[in-house]
């Protein structure tokens, strides 16, 4: 059964530095805690069966349909460089993400909204990875987990970092 719930929040990556505190939607995947700032967030989906694409990277679980449009679902542990999770064709949970990309993200659940204080997230810093650093906005700890917060606006690029796709020259 399909079940969409709209989650809304108050700041943006652009204001990451100068809001006090940030609303984040959480999920779980694997054995991580991930969250994205809950303003980026449209809704989230339920039992979803993932079409998968052909040549696509790792991280690209494939193609759903929720609430009239097509989304690219993306494996978040695929995305922060850990090794691909391995998900069953139907997938427990699917959070949708606004922007013209119409990306989403698997999940096994999601959690309710917190808010997060912009002092508590430690930002990524440089490393000899820069696209790991470009995807992970930060780290936080709430209620004894730690969650990585991610950077929405990275994700594709990130996704299809190791494919160059060219064009057949006839």
């Amino acid at each position: 059964m399909f079940s969409f719930r709209s989650v809304r929040g108050t700041t943006t990556n652009e204001h990451f530095r100068a809001s006090s505190r940030h609303s984040n939607a959480c999920c779980v995947a694997g054995t991580r805690t991930f969250a994205v700032f809950a303003e980026n967030v449209e809704g989230t989906a339920e039992e979803k069966r993932a079409a998968a694409l052909p040549h696509a990277p790792a991280a690209v679980l494939g193609v759903v349909c929720a609430r009239g449009r097509m989304l690219t679902v993306l494996d978040p542990i695929a995305l922060v460089g850990g090794e691909a999770h391995g998900w069953a064709k139907r997938l427990p949970c699917v959070i949708a993400l606004r922007g013209d990309e119409q990306l989403a993200l698997a999940a096994e659940k999601s959690r309710d909204a917190i808010t997060i204080a912009a002092v508590d997230i430690q930002q990524s810093t440089k490393s000899e990875d820069d696209r790991l650093a470009t995807v992970i906005l930060g780290i936080a700890r709430y209620g004894g987990e730690e969650i990585t917060v991610l950077n929405v606006h990275q994700l594709f690029a990130a996704a299809v970092r190791r494919k160059e796709r060219r064009r057949r020259r006839f």
